[in-house]
């Protein structure tokens, strides 16, 4: 049965990264138009030569492709064999892999993935009609090795909570949250406040800090006592937890590197999401979206500039509660699903 204008997300995983930009942002939209869409999973350990003339080509003849960051190699020469079976082809990616694997700061495992990756990614980019990348950085990377590279920016995928919690200034007794809720990717980046935050955390009662890195938690915030380090969730059990958890200062250091320069303005939408205020590093992709003193604060490197930044959020809780309030209004704008929904709907074949 041909398919022209619908869509299958050929998954090797990257679920978030899928959600976030297509299946819980457009494809709602898209479906409503009548447009078939669904989500097959690529796995390693069922050969895609099953496959070979088989349902799935069947079905999905003259569909639409959605590639996202890499696909086992079994499943990338099936797909060489059968490029023409299918209509218009997108490689998604929200990460700079060749950047990941060459970041000796990186986790090694992290490391060795992406290199992986990296070497599967010509090929990849050979059978693909357009590179959608996360950020004006990263497009500029990818242009140089494919002709048809377009942007598409973090859409906000979360509802937006109240600001109650505000309702009440930092105490002993309702101490305000701060968070930091990135991977194990970031975690060099958080050492380097780390110096701030044991310092305000060792003198401040009124504050508790959530880092959700369990074990690789740095020992010096691990120990204290108003600091909890729940293990890393699996993403849809990470969103409801998001859906229900408060925090009123969201942290997101990002040190120079050529893998953070590729990175996206995403973590200003999650920090939204739980009802926060962002502290961010003074660098690109933050700088595109956060205007210092109004919907959050821009920060230099140093341990002390993030121990004042804290400082004046928590020392002004009624100027903290309206930039929350205006993050979120901000966090509305440039995350609005209809920038998704039109990107998406311009690649209907």
């Amino acid at each position: 049965m041909k398919r022209p204008g619908n869509w299958l997300v050929l998954s090797d995983g990257a679920k978030p990264t899928e959600d976030i930009y297509f299946l819980e942002s457009a494809a709602y939209s898209l479906r409503q138009q009548c447009v078939y869409i669904e989500r097959v999973i690529a796995s390693r350990f069922f050969a895609a030569a099953r496959w070979k003339g088989s349902d799935l080509l069947h079905r999905y003849a003259g569909a639409n492709l959605l590639l996202c960051r890499s696909l086992p190699p079994s499943w990338l020469r099936w797909l060489a064999r059968h490029r023409h079976v299918f209509g218009y082809v997108v490689y998604l990616i929200d990460d700079d892999i060749a950047a990941a694997a060459d970041d000796t700061t990186l986790p090694a495992a992290y490391r060795q993935r992406m290199a992986d990756i990296a070497k599967r990614q010509p090929a990849l980019l050979a059978l693909c009609d357009e590179v959608v990348a996360c950020s004006d950085v990263l497009a500029a990377r990818f242009s140089s090795v494919h002709q048809h590279v377009s942007v598409l920016t973090p859409p906000l995928i979360a509802p937006l909570p109240g600001l109650e919690h505000f309702d009440e200034p930092p105490s002993v007794s309702s101490p305000w949250q701060v968070g930091f809720h990135g991977t194990r990717a970031h975690l060099q980046d958080l050492l380097h406040i780390t110096p701030a935050l044991w310092a305000l955390l060792n003198v401040r009662q009124d504050i508790q800090c959530e880092v959700m890195l369990g074990k690789h938690t740095p020992s010096a915030l691990a120990s204290l006592p108003n600091t909890s380090t729940p293990d890393p969730l699996p993403w849809q059990a990470f969103r409801n937890y998001q859906a229900n958890r408060r925090v009123h200062i969201g942290l997101a250091p990002l040190l120079q590197t050529p893998f953070n320069e590729g990175k996206s303005f995403i973590k200003f939408l999650d920090i939204a999401a739980m009802g926060g205020v962002g502290v961010y590093s003074n660098r690109y992709p933050y700088t595109k979206v956060v205007r210092h003193g109004e919907n959050g604060l821009l920060v230099g490197d140093t341990p002390g500039e993030w121990r004042a930044a804290l400082q004046q959020l928590l020392n002004n809780p009624e100027a903290t509660a309206n930039m929350a309030q205006q993050a979120a209004a901000d966090a509305l704008r440039v995350g609005a699903l209809h920038h998704a929904v039109d990107f998406w709907q311009a690649r209907q074949r």
